[in-house]
């Protein structure tokens, strides 16, 4: 897989349903132990909520898990998964808080409420595509670093690191096909005597998108 999808941020949202009050926390994470330590944060948090549901899906493993946390069986965990599955949306864990507001909402009610939780916590964060940029180490003259700068982010790429001295190296990363638009333009502006060198390859973040 070149590409999957991830929360671009972490977020938080709230509604309330029939008094009782919703809220939703959504994280990017890499393993079960990051997933895991995030659901406690909101069980210490909300230690007074008659419920804090959760899930989380990564992708090294394939590792799913969720939990009603008191609710009735299928009526929170399973619905909240189900939002990032059908979003494809993987690396995430989701926390779903009810203070509950002494009416009862039935099952249907319950996963519908636990449905838009998980919707609106992953519309707060936004989702970003994973994908393999290459990385580089751009050398770069005083007098052109303003418009190096320009024209690296005009090929979709980013700076991660400026190391400064006599000359300065931009160490960049670009997406598919950025580097080789960049590689001209830097032979351009130098008049032949810059030259970048590749420095790897990564899985990284690309700008924030909306989910669907």
């Amino acid at each position: 897989m070149n590409e999957y999808l991830v929360p671009f941020e972490a977020a938080e949202s709230e509604f309330t349903e029939k008094r009782s009050r919703f809220i939703t926390h959504v994280w990017r994470v890499e393993t079960e132990t990051e997933a895991r330590a995030r659901v406690e944060e909101m069980r210490k948090k909300y230690y007074d909520a008659r419920h804090n549901c959760w899930c989380y899906l990564l992708r090294e493993g394939g590792v799913v898990r969720y939990s009603d946390d008191g609710e009735p069986q299928g009526t929170a965990g399973q619905p909240m998964l189900a939002v990032f599955q059908r979003e494809q949306v993987t690396n995430v864990c989701c926390v779903v808080t009810r203070y509950f507001g002494g009416v009862l909402l039935g099952a249907g009610g319950l996963t519908r409420a636990y449905t838009r939780g998980a919707k609106d916590g992953l519309d707060a964060a936004g989702i970003s595509r994973m994908s393999l940029w290459t990385l580089w180490e751009v050398p770069c003259t005083y007098p052109l670093l303003e418009r190096m700068k320009l024209e690296i982010e005009g090929c979709g790429g980013v700076i991660r690191d400026t190391e400064y001295g006599a000359d300065i190296l931009l160490r960049s990363a670009f997406p598919a096909g950025g580097a080789e638009r960049f590689a001209p333009r830097l032979r351009e502006l130098s008049a032949g005597s810059l030259e970048m060198l590749p420095a790897g390859e990564e899985f990284l973040p690309g700008p924030r998108e909306t989910a669907k």
